[in-house]
Protein backbone atom coordinates (compact mmCIF):
# COMPACT_ATOMS: atom_id res chain seq x y z
CA UNK A 1 0.00 0.00 0.00
CA UNK A 2 0.99 3.14 -1.31
CA UNK A 3 0.86 6.66 0.64
CA UNK A 4 -2.13 7.69 -1.20
CA UNK A 5 -4.24 4.63 -0.50
CA UNK A 6 -2.99 4.96 3.22
CA UNK A 7 -4.29 8.27 3.08
CA UNK A 8 -7.40 7.40 1.75
CA UNK A 9 -7.84 5.20 5.03
CA UNK A 10 -6.27 7.16 7.71
CA UNK A 11 -7.44 10.97 8.92
CA UNK A 12 -4.16 11.67 9.85
CA UNK A 13 -1.89 14.52 7.55
CA UNK A 14 1.76 15.78 7.82
CA UNK A 15 2.62 16.28 10.41
CA UNK A 16 1.18 13.38 12.11
CA UNK A 17 0.66 10.89 9.06
CA UNK A 18 3.15 8.28 10.84
CA UNK A 19 3.33 5.49 8.59
CA UNK A 20 5.05 5.96 5.14
CA UNK A 21 3.92 1.99 3.13
CA UNK A 22 2.62 -0.62 3.98
CA UNK A 23 4.73 -3.70 2.76
CA UNK A 24 2.72 -6.49 3.90
CA UNK A 25 -1.05 -6.71 5.04
CA UNK A 26 -2.92 -9.83 5.96
CA UNK A 27 -6.14 -10.70 7.58
CA UNK A 28 -4.62 -10.55 11.26
CA UNK A 29 -1.33 -8.67 10.41
CA UNK A 30 0.61 -5.73 8.95
CA UNK A 31 4.17 -4.58 8.48
CA UNK A 32 4.31 -0.82 7.31
CA UNK A 33 7.38 1.64 7.71
CA UNK A 34 7.92 5.01 8.59
CA UNK A 35 11.07 6.92 7.44
CA UNK A 36 12.45 8.72 9.97
CA UNK A 37 14.33 12.23 8.51
CA UNK A 38 16.03 14.90 10.11
CA UNK A 39 13.54 17.64 8.64
CA UNK A 40 10.98 16.28 11.06
CA UNK A 41 9.56 19.30 13.11
CA UNK A 42 9.58 17.32 16.14
CA UNK A 43 13.90 16.65 16.17
CA UNK A 44 14.09 20.75 16.51
CA UNK A 45 12.92 20.20 20.61
CA UNK A 46 13.55 16.25 20.71
CA UNK A 47 16.39 16.70 21.76
CA UNK A 48 19.02 19.66 20.19
CA UNK A 49 22.11 18.31 19.48
CA UNK A 50 21.21 14.73 20.08
CA UNK A 51 18.25 14.21 18.05
CA UNK A 52 15.56 11.32 19.04
CA UNK A 53 12.26 10.43 17.57
CA UNK A 54 9.85 10.46 20.52
CA UNK A 55 8.81 7.55 22.11
CA UNK A 56 5.06 8.78 22.12
CA UNK A 57 5.18 9.17 18.07
CA UNK A 58 6.92 5.41 17.67
CA UNK A 59 3.67 4.39 19.85
CA UNK A 60 1.28 6.17 17.66
CA UNK A 61 3.14 5.13 14.23
CA UNK A 62 2.06 1.51 15.81
CA UNK A 63 -1.18 2.38 16.43
CA UNK A 64 -1.80 3.81 12.87
CA UNK A 65 -0.10 0.55 11.63
CA UNK A 66 -2.67 -1.35 13.47
CA UNK A 67 -5.44 1.06 12.34
CA UNK A 68 -4.87 0.68 8.89
CA UNK A 69 -5.21 -3.03 8.87
CA UNK A 70 -8.67 -2.83 11.18
CA UNK A 71 -10.14 -0.23 8.59
CA UNK A 72 -8.61 -2.18 5.08
CA UNK A 73 -10.03 -5.89 6.52
CA UNK A 74 -12.81 -5.43 9.32
CA UNK A 75 -14.93 -2.05 8.46
CA UNK A 76 -17.20 -2.19 5.78
CA UNK A 77 -17.44 1.87 5.24
CA UNK A 78 -13.71 2.96 6.90
CA UNK A 79 -14.48 6.97 6.23
CA UNK A 80 -17.88 6.74 8.38
CA UNK A 81 -14.98 5.59 11.32
CA UNK A 82 -12.57 6.60 13.61
CA UNK A 83 -10.20 4.92 15.74
CA UNK A 84 -9.31 5.84 19.03
CA UNK A 85 -6.85 4.28 22.02
CA UNK A 86 -8.78 3.27 25.30
CA UNK A 87 -5.61 1.88 26.77
CA UNK A 88 -1.84 1.19 25.61
CA UNK A 89 -0.21 -1.45 28.27
CA UNK A 90 3.60 -2.22 28.44
CA UNK A 91 5.04 -0.02 26.23
CA UNK A 92 9.00 -0.23 26.64
CA UNK A 93 11.53 1.30 24.33
CA UNK A 94 14.80 -0.70 23.73
CA UNK A 95 16.63 2.04 21.58
CA UNK A 96 16.69 5.70 20.60
CA UNK A 97 15.53 6.38 17.14
CA UNK A 98 17.27 8.96 14.87
CA UNK A 99 16.91 10.49 11.66
CA UNK A 100 18.13 8.30 8.74
CA UNK A 101 16.16 5.05 10.59
CA UNK A 102 13.42 3.41 8.48
CA UNK A 103 11.33 2.96 11.81
CA UNK A 104 9.85 -1.02 10.75
CA UNK A 105 5.67 -1.07 12.08
CA UNK A 106 4.73 -5.10 12.85
CA UNK A 107 1.71 -5.11 14.31
CA UNK A 108 -0.74 -8.06 15.10
CA UNK A 109 -4.48 -7.86 15.87
CA UNK A 110 -5.05 -10.09 18.83
CA UNK A 111 -8.98 -9.90 19.38
CA UNK A 112 -11.79 -7.54 17.73
CA UNK A 113 -14.64 -7.99 20.15
CA UNK A 114 -17.84 -5.14 19.08
CA UNK A 115 -16.33 -1.82 18.24
CA UNK A 116 -13.11 -2.87 20.36
CA UNK A 117 -9.67 -4.10 19.65
CA UNK A 118 -6.60 -5.68 21.11
CA UNK A 119 -2.95 -5.53 19.55
CA UNK A 120 0.14 -5.91 19.84
CA UNK A 121 3.31 -4.21 18.13
CA UNK A 122 6.80 -4.24 17.66
CA UNK A 123 8.92 -1.29 16.04
CA UNK A 124 12.06 -2.12 14.65
CA UNK A 125 15.12 -0.45 13.10
CA UNK A 126 17.49 -2.86 11.31
CA UNK A 127 16.26 -5.56 13.19
CA UNK A 128 16.97 -3.60 16.82
CA UNK A 129 13.56 -3.73 18.62
CA UNK A 130 13.40 0.09 19.29
CA UNK A 131 9.62 -0.20 20.69
CA UNK A 132 7.21 -2.71 21.91
CA UNK A 133 3.40 -2.19 23.38
CA UNK A 134 0.00 -3.58 24.35
CA UNK A 135 -2.87 -1.55 22.79
CA UNK A 136 -6.76 -1.35 23.15
CA UNK A 137 -8.65 0.74 20.62
CA UNK A 138 -12.31 1.86 20.00
CA UNK A 139 -13.86 2.13 16.70
CA UNK A 140 -16.22 4.89 17.39
CA UNK A 141 -18.63 5.99 14.29
CA UNK A 142 -17.53 10.05 13.60
CA UNK A 143 -21.08 11.03 14.41
CA UNK A 144 -20.09 10.24 17.70
CA UNK A 145 -16.80 12.73 17.87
Amino acid sequence: MQIEEIKTLLPHRYPFLLVDRVLEIGEKHIVAIKNVTANEGFFNGHFPGASVMPGVLQVEALAQAGCLLTLKNKIENPQDVIIVFSGINNARFRRPVVPGDQLRLEVELVSTRRNFLTMVGNATVEGSLACKLEATAAIVTKDKL
